[in-house]
Parts: structure tokens; sequence; C-alpha cells
């Protein structure tokens, strides 16, 4: 499984973006980011440009996780997933309301 981290991006030089941690990261497939921006990087490549708040959001999420797997608990890492009902991408709900398989 591939784990998408949020990283900040402090330099550009062409396609390759130097990360706040000191990580060169392939930026060309979001040619519109720039220093400052936080990106969602797989692989090595940046494959979205997220918010502030999306970055902090996922970072919480993955320390959460490292937190459990060491014996600890979630704390508030999915707080903003805790006070709302779950919902399916528009795809799957437009199929849901027609009548047709989802699944």
């Amino acid at each position: 499984m591939c784990l998408g981290v949020p990283m900040q991006i402090a330099a550009v030089a062409g396609i390759a973006g130097h990360m706040t941690d000191g990580t060169l990261v392939d930026l060309s497939l979001v040619p519109e980011a720039g220093p400052g921006d936080w990106v969602l990087v797989f692989l090595g490549a940046a494959r979205e440009v997220l918010t502030p708040e999306t970055a902090a959001q996922i970072s919480a999420a993955l320390d959460g996780l490292r937190s459990l797997m060491a014996g600890g608990d979630l704390g508030d890492a999915f707080a903003d997933l805790d006070a709302r009902t779950p919902t399916l991408p528009p795809h799957l709900q437009a199929a849901l309301d027609a009548g047709q398989p989802t699944g």
C-alpha cells in the first residue's frame, strides 16, 4: 500500500521541488505548485496541491496511525470525521439514487 504524505515546497528548480525537510520531489504533475505550497507526495512525486488545512488534517491522521501502531491511541487524529455522517462519492450516490448497483 502506498500512502500520500503532505510536504511543503521550499524552492522549485524546473520540475524538481525542494521540500522544507530537504526531500527532492518531482513536481511535473503539479506545475502550478510553487514555494510555500503544500503538496501530497506519493513515491517521490507530488500528485496534488493541498490547502494548508487539508495538509494539517492528513498529517494529524498519519500521526494518529503512527501512535496506534506503536501501542498508543488515535487521540483526535480523525476529529474532522467524528462529527459528520459518512457520504458516498457523487458518482456512487447518483447510481444509488437511480437504483443501480454500487458494488
